[in-house]
């Protein structure tokens, strides 16, 4: 096949469902600043790869917060995602 060149002038928008590799990999490629929880980056600081900016504007984060009905008889597939949530892998990068 043919190979196509495209330089984008707009602006990157990445949604967190799956893009999270894809907004750090393009901010220390150098394509701008990402906004992302404090924990998910916090390696990318320490190694250098990335720097904090705007620091005295960051927000705390408390969260993240997960309601549903009652504790007794939680659906399976709900408690399988309540139980991933609190491993560390299920924290984030």
């Amino acid at each position: 096949g043919e190979v196509v060149r495209v330089d984008p002038t707009g602006p990157l928008v990445v949604s967190i469902g799956g893009g999270v590799d894809l907004a750090v990999d393009a901010a220390i490629a150098g394509v701008g600043i990402l906004w992302l929880f404090e924990d998910w980056v916090r390696p990318h600081f320490e190694s250098g790869a990335l720097e904090p900016v705007l620091e005295p504007w960051w927000q705390s984060f408390p969260g993240p917060f997960l309601y549903y009905p009652g504790r007794r008889l939680v659906p399976a597939p709900l408690r399988a995602f309540i139980d991933y949530i609190k491993t560390p892998a299920g924290r984030g990068p």
